[in-house]
């Protein structure tokens, strides 16, 4: 069974992809993984490939939800976005972007807050 993290985790990716959905972007991939790290979101919307990291929280009472994506993070995000892109060729242009979704009511939430911090840090 799923820890109560990994559910919260799952129901943020899940409400940052239906919010890029509703603004355009097409989803090409969730949870991409290899031995450089992790990408919550790949999605593409006109000249760009899109790496998002998705963090979720209750509520911003010890920061937001951005801060917690570390330099130490974004190298890893960065280095697994490289290895996506030897898999994936593409002319698009690469940004990294942060989704934070604010949930105060864990999952029990009903709209979550989403705040899409685009271009948020870079190679």
């Amino acid at each position: 069974m799923p820890s109560d993290k990994k559910l919260l985790g799952a129901f943020g990716e899940d409400a940052a992809c239906r919010y890029l959905v509703r603004r355009g972007y097409k989803i090409l991939g969730r949870n991409f993984t290899c031995r450089f790290g992790e990408i919550d979101l790949i999605a593409r919307k006109r000249g760009f490939v899109v790496f998002a990291e998705v963090k979720m929280r209750r509520d911003d009472a010890h920061g937001a939800a951005a801060e917690f994506v570390t330099p130490a993070k974004q190298r890893r995000v960065i280095a697994a976005a490289e290895r996506w892109l030897q898999l994936n060729p593409t002319d698009l242009q690469p940004r990294f972007d942060v989704i934070e979704v604010y949930a105060p009511q864990g999952l029990d939430t009903k709209r979550p807050e989403i705040n899409h911090l685009e271009d948020a840090f870079g190679i």
